[in-house]
């Protein structure tokens, strides 16, 4: 099934410059596009797991890099 949308002449040519090669098509753009997207969308997973961290840092649950590398016996250069 095919449709037509309306594009504005500069998100065209925006599309142009986004192009692998000439002849591929405007479908293949925007689902590379949208495929993108999805894949920089984290899950609520990993944003619970970002907060965690940040709470971590935030009541001064961390190790400097220095004494973590210094605890297994790793020589920073």
């Amino acid at each position: 099934m095919k449709t037509t949308i309306q594009l504005n002449v500069e998100t065209l040519e925006r599309l142009k410059t986004i192009k692998s090669f000439e002849r591929q098509s405007y479908d293949e753009v925007l689902n590379n596009l949208i495929d993108n997207c999805e894949e920089e969308s984290l899950s609520e997973e990993e944003i619970n797991e970002i907060q965690k961290g940040l709470e971590d840092i935030k009541r001064g649950r961390v190790y400097s890099i220095e004494s973590v590398a210094k605890r297994l016996g790793i020589k920073l250069e």
